[in-house]
């Protein structure tokens, strides 16, 4: 084999990033996908619209990755938000942003964005090896060597492993990659499910499968503490709440309840409005529509389903007379409508998981090239190192610019 190959482990995001900058930059490269197509989780990303990235500046997008955001730095200065839209306007793939700056295929189609990848490989001369499973990677003297693929020893100077997370595992995402940098020393940050919907305690919450809301604000408080607050839409599901705003608050939820700490998410209803123009807002209500059954008045202020729960827990009678409404009964929902609280039981698995948190401990990484400080000609991207973002784009862009910078150094 020549004297200059990579083989790049995963063709996923970052892995097919890497592969096809790696070839750009000269080197023959072997991209190994153990399933039987690459890019399968790009495929199904977004809705199956894959939100390729996010319009917000530099610090912005940074800020959303947390604490360990800033070992981005490095990878965004080579290869961000304009880098990676000129590459897919360059490959004949319009892009549209939406709301929220998020930046998605114009044609709404995620598999347009795998195609463009294929054939940007073939352009490119990578030899692409789908149902290709890496069993170990080759080192010595703390230098790579090659890596054992189907009992077969592949030598190469560089090896670009990209095999992706825990989540969603039906994609290929098994976790592998964690294990064969486990193997050759790397610090292996515990796992934890991320963007994950979240399980109820209280049944009455189920009830409320397929309700969407609009425009509230969720309070994050552990152990009776506010730690967090998402402004947007959630939705309730068959085991408790999702949505964005859920999601993205997830991650400190999925640590504080393996920590066994109390979580409850306080939801403000009517955000828009403060106590008393809420106050004012049902006693203007309740005067115009004098005799109406409570459910009836209460349906121009929440959904349907959200009603026969509201009146149960301010202990209200649905036959009450609205004539003689009592001010602390009205208080009450108020109450009610600025503080809907919901107990936190538990969070759903990997296999809906969007992302995981936790994996390569990114003091093992340079910054400057994702080569691992440990074993030379080892390049770690993409989920498998420990960054976890919001939902937005700011997760497939961090796959692109470390996978776009792996394969930049590798040379």
């Amino acid at each position: 084999m020549s004297t200059h190959t990579t083989i790049v482990i995963g063709g996923g995001a970052a892995g097919l990033m890497a592969a096809g900058r790696a070839a750009q930059k000269g080197s023959q490269v072997i991209l190994l996908e153990k399933m039987a197509q690459t890019g399968r989780k790009i495929g199904i990303s977004g809705k199956g619209r894959c939100n390729l990235t996010n319009s917000a500046d530099l610090p912005d997008f940074i800020s959303h990755f947390d604490k360990n955001g800033k070992f981005l730095r490095q990878a965004f200065q080579h290869f961000f938000t304009e880098e990676l839209i000129s590459f897919f306007e360059e490959q004949s793939l319009p892009l549209i942003t939406e709301r929220g700056g998020r930046i998605f295929p114009e044609s709404g189609r995620a598999l347009d964005v795998v195609r463009v990848f294929s054939n940007w490989l073939k352009v490119e001369k990578v030899q692409v090896k789908k149902s290709s499973s890496v069993s170990a990677i080759l080192h010595e003297n703390n230098q790579v060597t090659g890596v054992m693929c189907k009992n077969r020893q592949l030598h190469c100077d560089n090896v670009i492993l990209a095999t992706g997370g825990m989540s969603y595992p039906r994609t290929g995402s098994t976790g592998d990659g964690y294990r064969l940098a486990k193997e050759l020393g790397h610090t292996i940050v515990p796992l934890r499910p991320a963007l994950v919907p979240l399980e109820c305690k209280h049944k009455e919450i189920r009830k409320l499968s397929g309700l969407d809301l609009r425009n509230v604000e969720a309070r994050i408080m552990i152990d009776g503490k506010r730690k967090k607050k998402a402004f947007g839409e959630l939705s309730f599901t068959e085991t408790g709440i999702s949505g964005p705003i859920i999601l993205t608050c997830s991650t400190i939820i999925v640590d504080a309840l393996r920590a066994d700490m109390k979580v409850i998410i306080s939801l403000d209803l009517k955000p828009a409005l403060d106590d008393k123009k809420l106050d004012n807002r049902l006693i203007r209500d309740l005067s115009q529509r004098r005799g109406e059954s409570i459910a009836s008045i209460l349906r121009g202020l929440l959904p349907q389903q959200l009603i026969p729960i509201c009146l149960e827990s301010c202990t209200i009678p649905s036959d009450i007379d609205t004539t003689l409404f009592p001010a602390k009964l009205r208080k009450r929902l108020v109450q009610w409508l600025k503080n809907f609280r919901i107990e936190i039981s538990g969070h759903r698995s990997f296999d809906e998981a969007i992302i995981t948190a936790g994996g390569v401990n990114l003091k093992e990484v340079d910054p400057k090239t994702m080569e691992s400080k440990i074993v030379k000609g080892l390049f770690i991207v993409g989920e498998l190192l420990d960054l976890q973002a919001d939902t937005g784009g700011y997760n497939l862009q961090a796959a692109f610019s470390t996978g776009w910078l792996a394969g930049s150094s590798v040379g």
